[in-house]
């Protein structure tokens, strides 16, 4: 199952209108993150995206009370891809069990400055999280508090003034990606939280949930989801 966002360049954020839906029915609806969306409600306000499939369901069903959504994972605000939602109270629990139990394949592309020392390998780091900055920090050994991280990579393409990576992320960590790529000096495009020299004008970075596989929590079928990244320059090299 696949899909494309809007060839504006300048993403918007969803709305329940524009809404990228990849796949519905009675457990289950994923949808195609824009960046900028943020996947659950913080302190900034921002009408979260979990806010607008609850909208968006709420208009297509007819439905009268209050939608129930279970949110399952999260991706960054500045990134983009594929979000799973629960829709009823018995595929939530199962769904947060194959999630937390990593019992899902990720696959992430992240557009970086740098290439990496070789075409491919295995990122292994402990991550920190420091809550008043939202931002983790990757050690190469086992420090206080700090969480073990594993991704594998290779480079897909190379570009003009860029390299694109595709990351089989083997465990879920906050900024995991962003973290353990900027502890070997790749730094995403467009990411200044973790040492990219510039942002990007639409605020987003280069980094893409780019597929998904598990199993569903009910029919216990495998389904698996890809999209195609934003429509920029940049991306669009990469396809």
């Amino acid at each position: 199952m696949k899909s494309n966002h809007s060839k504006n360049p300048k993403t918007q954020k969803s709305s329940p209108s524009n809404l990228d839906v990849l796949y519905e029915d009675n457990h289950v609806i994923v949808v195609n993150k824009r960046s900028g969306d943020i996947v659950q409600g913080d302190k900034t306000g921002d009408i979260p995206l979990s806010e607008v499939v609850k909208q968006y369901l709420k208009k297509k069903h007819n439905k009268p009370g209050n939608v129930y959504l279970g949110v399952v994972h999260r991706l960054d605000r500045p990134t983009s891809g594929i979000v799973v939602f629960a829709k009823t109270s018995k595929a939530l629990p199962r769904l947060n069990k194959l999630f937390s139990e990593g019992k899902t394949k990720k696959v992430y592309w992240a557009v970086v400055n740098k290439a990496p020392e070789h075409d491919s390998g295995i990122l292994t780091h402990w991550l920190v999280r420091n809550p008043k900055q939202n931002k983790s920090y990757a050690h190469k050994n086992e420090v206080p508090n700090s969480k073990k991280a594993i991704l594998e990579y290779r480079v897909r393409k190379k570009l003009d003034r860029y390299f694109l990576l595709e990351i089989d992320l083997k465990t879920g960590r906050h900024h995991q990606i962003r973290a353990q790529l900027a502890a070997m000096s790749a730094y995403i495009k467009g990411d200044l939280k973790y040492g990219a020299d510039r942002s990007n004008k639409d605020g987003g970075i280069h980094l893409l949930a780019r597929s998904l596989e598990f199993e569903h929590p009910v029919k216990k079928e495998k389904i698996r989801f890809e999209v195609s990244p934003p429509n920029d320059p940049v991306w669009n090299a990469c396809i």
